[in-house]
């Protein structure tokens, strides 16, 4: 998810053998379980790869997590109380925390592992009082496989954008607790869109 791997690169077992101290057993079946969430790509005689990248995925792993997203959204800000609205604040406030620092530092790529992990936490947050389980773990494995396709990209994490990326989580977090469901689809969408572009 944060881009060590460069896209379409040969996993090889045996190093991470090496590298984690374990069997090969235990290896090939993380390799799989990642497979299964199309973070990785099997073929048989071949091994495993890691998914390529491309405009045309991009675009369609970007469109389900927005309807996902939005519905996932829509549904907690019915169902959802004062635990999820003080969950959502805290996940919000550690995420933008983590932007404002990145935005200010010359090497803003050394927190790409806290910002992935603070990222999908106030994401996930936003939708968990949605009542589906389903909706949740559909919406974990869509958001593993945007963020591998976003974050392989190269980009320039600078300043300008990190100051947009904040703006957008604050629409999103405005409008999910003034539980307006029209705002918050619209500013879910808005931070997505760069996203779509073919």
């Amino acid at each position: 998810m944060t881009a060590v791997f460069e896209p379409g690169a040969k996993m090889k077992p045996a190093e991470f053998q090496q590298e984690y101290g374990c069997s090969a057993n235990t290896v090939r079946d993380v390799l799989l379980r990642l497979s299964k969430v199309g973070l990785v790509e099997f073929e048989m005689q071949r091994g495993f790869r890691v998914t390529q990248t491309s405009r045309e995925r991009r675009r369609d792993v970007t469109q389900f997590r927005i309807l996902l997203e939005q519905e996932g959204a829509t549904q907690s800000m019915v169902r959802g109380g004062l635990p999820w609205e003080a969950a959502l604040t805290a996940t919000h406030h550690k995420l933008s925390h983590i932007e404002t620092k990145m935005a200010r530092d010359a090497q803003p790529k050394t927190y790409v592992g806290l910002w992935s992990d603070a990222e999908y936490e106030f994401h996930e947050t936003l939708i968990s009082a949605c009542g589906s389980p389903l909706l949740m773990e559909t919406y974990a494995n869509i958001y593993v496989q945007f963020r591998q396709q976003m974050v392989s990209q190269a980009r320039d994490f600078g300043e300008d954008y990190f100051r947009a990326i904040i703006a957008e989580h604050q629409a999103i977090l405005d409008a999910a607790l003034a539980r307006d469901a029209e705002a918050c689809r619209t500013a879910i969408y808005d931070h997505l869109k760069r996203n779509l572009q073919v």
